[in-house]
């Protein structure tokens, strides 16, 4: 009796994480040499970043991670704060982008003094416009870094869900690289 339950319980867990995959509403990824999607989001001030303002005039390093100080996600953000000069010192806008709501923004800036702009993509809207996926079983949100040049080209792409702080290093080898 417990082998079925077993075998049952996995059943229904497989299914839901196959569905869960399947029936996401992202798009076909963005991919270096598309143009970047434009969108507007609220920051973690309450402010409403709108990326058409910076497309064409501003070169960008938009990051998708999955939730606020989370280990992972606090590695990665702290990462783009302590190499912050590296990014500014070419003119280039660093953003995170997350499911996390203002308030949750807002606490997780101040808490890690993180200097740059964090989108509140509370509907996942943005996440499936650029088509960022959840990991392999669906149960985490993807985690993408995307360098954009100042047309508004997608210059690099990094995915990688485990390796958060390598996000940085990738970006700053494709920013010396190409911009």
């Amino acid at each position: 009796m417990m082998k079925k339950a077993t075998i049952v319980i996995l059943v229904l867990v497989a299914s839901i994480v196959l569905f869960t995959i399947f029936s996401s509403k992202a798009q076909v990824p963005v991919e270096v040499g598309d143009e970047v999607p434009v969108f507007k989001l609220q920051d973690q001030n309450g402010d409403w970043f709108d990326l058409s303002l910076f497309k064409g005039n501003t070169a960008m390093v938009i990051y998708f991670y999955p939730k606020d100080d989370t280990p992972g996600c606090t590695k990665e953000a702290c990462s783009f704060r302590d190499s912050y000069e590296a990014f500014t010192d070419k003119n280039i806008k660093v953003i995170g982008i997350s499911a996390d709501d203002v308030e949750s923004h807002k606490n997780f800036a101040d808490k890690y003094n993180l200097p740059f702009t964090l989108l509140a993509d509370t509907e996942n809207e943005v996440r499936n416009l650029f088509g960022v996926k959840p990991n392999a079983f669906g149960l985490i949100p993807g985690r993408v870094t995307y360098v954009v040049d100042k047309k508004g080209e997608v210059i690099f792409m990094y995915q990688s869900q485990f390796q958060a702080k390598k996000h940085i290093e990738e970006a700053l080898k494709a920013i010396s690289s190409s911009l």
